[in-house]
């Protein structure tokens, strides 16, 4: 938009002078009967005032002078506009955008914060993007920003090291974050002051090493990921249990097919609490399947039975096409 606009603001420019030029030499030709060159040149040496010192001998040229004087002050005052708007414009729309987008980010609740857009970080964008869920995006870095821009994100430009920064990504309403830096001291000090400015925040943190994971779990991470661990993990599966390893990648990725793995807590609130599986007919109700529970005491039931009490504080793990989770979750929403 801003391009056309552009264009038609020089094409607009082009015809002034053209027409000025044209309207003045023909203008002194026929009032002063000099050569058609000669009128061209007093034409241009007017219109740009440089010529206002040769004083025209008849009336009719005076006026066509003035005519011109006046064309060449407003084509000039036309072009500056044009120029200082397209500085201006640049900088103001910039401001503007980053205003918009602060905006929103304060207005975000629950959200996800992704500190580090590199290869971790962009696939967990693009995870978050695909699950339909808010988050931002907090680095420094040209090119990260430059993505990020590219797919849309909400982003902050700065440094997840500093507390401001955090602040700005909204770090005090954040329900998770993903600490995915290249570098394992940064990852160290952004989930230290994380989890000192918010204790019950869920942090994940990247690690490229035991000894980096270790320091990283002390620091507060909830989960540590060692990408080229769990790359090894899963190249060796691939070989061994390729059908397992299929279906575990097709329901634990968001932008996979239809079919999905969800979690949902089972409230104090939830109108179903204190009921059993059977009771509530989950498969039939639902068409998702419970896989597994983990109770409230940290334990894992990786086959929970259909007499199975879910009480409050228990997570459910269920499978099932975005409908049927979407259900499952409905079945224990909170009262109204």
């Amino acid at each position: 938009m801003d391009q056309r606009r552009r264009l038609r603001q020089a094409e607009l420019l082009l015809v002034a002078v053209v027409a000025t030029l044209v309207f003045g030499t023909i203008g002194f030709r026929l009032s002063l009967t000099e050569t058609w060159f000669q009128s061209f040149y007093r034409a241009v040496i007017t219109s740009t005032l440089t010529g206002l010192d040769t004083v025209p001998p008849t009336n009719s040229a005076r006026a066509v002078s003035i005519v011109m004087v006046v064309c060449g002050l407003t084509i000039i005052a036309y072009t500056g506009a044009v120029i200082v708007e397209s500085i201006a414009g640049g900088v103001l729309t910039g401001a503007l955008a980053e205003r918009r987008r602060e905006k929103k980010i304060e207005r975000l609740r629950d959200h996800y914060i992704i500190c580090g857009y590199g290869r971790v970080g962009r696939r967990v964008a693009d995870e978050f993007r695909a699950a339909g869920v808010a988050y931002v995006v907090l680095d420094y870095r040209e090119d990260a920003l430059a993505r990020a821009k590219a797919h849309g994100d909400l982003l902050i430009e700065g440094n997840g090291t500093e507390d401001e920064d955090l602040g700005r990504a909204g770090l005090d309403r954040a329900r998770g974050l993903v600490v995915a830096s290249d570098d394992d001291a940064d990852n160290l000090y952004i989930t230290l002051s994380a989890r000192s400015a918010h204790p019950d925040l869920q942090i994940v943190a990247r690690a490229s090493d035991e000894d980096a994971e270790k320091k990283l779990r002390l620091a507060g991470a909830d989960r540590v990921v060692m990408p080229y661990t769990a790359a090894g993990r899963t190249m060796a599966s691939l070989v061994l249990k390729p059908q397992v390893t299929a279906f575990l990648d097709t329901v634990t990725t968001a932008a996979g097919p239809d079919l999905h793995m969800a979690e949902i807590e089972v409230l104090d609130t939830c109108a179903n609490a204190g009921r059993t599986i059977r009771d509530l007919r989950v498969r039939h109700a639902t068409g998702a399947i419970i896989v597994a529970l983990r109770k409230r005491d940290g334990t894992f039931d990786t086959t929970p039975e259909p007499d199975e009490l879910l009480e409050p504080g228990d997570v459910i793990v269920g499978v099932g096409t975005t409908d049927e989770l979407r259900r499952l979750e409905d079945l224990f929403a909170v009262a109204g």
